[in-house]
């Protein structure tokens, strides 16, 4: 598998992460900061860190079998993980400017 090959698999995983929203807030769980990393190997095993807006939030479970579902729908994937950490802490720091202008934060 060529570097490209990766790249592009890498980009249609991020695509797939902004398609998932948080239920709570009408953003992606991308644009909202809460994915912290994503490792793609040419196995095709990919394992993604990820967090939540606050560490007991009730929606958790669904979420992270969102993120397990929808990504191993993606070409090249054969195996997920998600990992959820907590550090560091979110905040609305996180956020990409995308988000800020949707939540009317700028």
């Amino acid at each position: 598998m060529t570097a490209d090959e990766i790249l592009e698999i890498e980009k249609e995983i991020v695509l797939t992460l902004k398609n998932i929203y948080d239920p709570e807030i009408p953003v992606n769980i991308y644009d909202l900061g809460l994915i912290y990393d994503i490792d793609y190997n040419p196995s095709g095993e990919v394992t993604i860190q990820m967090t939540l807006t606050a560490p007991n939030c009730p929606m958790a479970d669904m979420l992270v079998e969102d993120v397990n579902i929808q990504v191993a729908k993606v070409k090249g994937v054969n195996k997920v993980n998600v990992v959820l950490v907590f550090e560091p802490a979110w905040d609305k720091s996180m956020m990409s400017e995308e988000a800020l202008l949707e939540l009317n934060l700028l």
